[in-house]
């Protein structure tokens, strides 16, 4: 199975309007357009029921003490963890593509619910809802695509990666919340006949 994307190349960078944020002229970042970007399969294998997407940064920052702080940086060598940007199960086993902006094309205060997506998937929970669990402004539940906003101040560039998963059950028995970790315990229990990646770069540090 190989996954492509026409918005960018495996290993390149992902453009400015695929992201949640981008390089300020007065601030350190500015709110970008939240596009989620266009995606293409192929050799999808036989018995194959449904897809699986998962895209995750593995890259973020362990501990946020000296995140996006002015006069100090977020070291290269501090141990990182994932985050998911993007969770999308039920996918029909026909699909081939996803097209630029169909999942998201702005920024939601308080996340996209999940009946504003398109009804044809089933949509996890993104980890923007844990990041904003503390603001009052955005606080809420991060359904769907929400694209890159590293910590402006990092020494390391962020990698997205984008894995689609072939599966041999026609959906996900998800226990708890659609949010990664019970995603991946569900997808622990089933049959993956096969799976691709696609990975974007991205940083919002000038000097990286």
């Amino acid at each position: 199975m190989k996954l492509y994307s026409d918005s960018f190349n495996d290993g390149a960078a992902i453009p400015g309007e695929f992201a949640f944020a981008v390089a300020g002229s007065d601030e350190p970042i500015a709110l970008s357009s939240n596009r989620n970007p266009h995606l293409r399969w192929e050799d999808v294998p036989a018995g194959t029921q449904s897809l699986l997407l998962i895209c995750h940064d593995p890259d973020v920052p362990s501990r946020a003490d000296d995140v996006n702080q002015a006069g100090r940086t977020v070291s290269r060598d501090l141990p990182r963890i994932d985050f998911a940007h993007w969770i999308l199960h039920g996918i029909a086993p026909d699909v081939r593509e996803i097209a630029a902006g169909s999942h998201s094309s702005a920024i939601t205060a308080g996340g996209k619910p999940a009946t504003s997506l398109p009804t044809e998937f089933e949509h996890g929970i993104n980890d923007y809802t844990l990041w904003f669990s503390g603001d009052a402004q955005m606080a809420g539940s991060y359904f769907g695509y929400d694209g890159p906003c590293p910590p402006w101040n990092d020494e390391l560039m962020h990698r997205y990666i984008f894995t689609l998963y072939a599966l041999d059950v026609p959906s996900l028995t998800i226990e708890g919340e659609p949010v990664l970790a019970n995603v991946r315990a569900a997808l622990g229990k089933v049959g993956v006949l096969a799976e691709a990646s696609l990975t974007g770069l991205y940083t919002l540090n000038p000097d990286v």
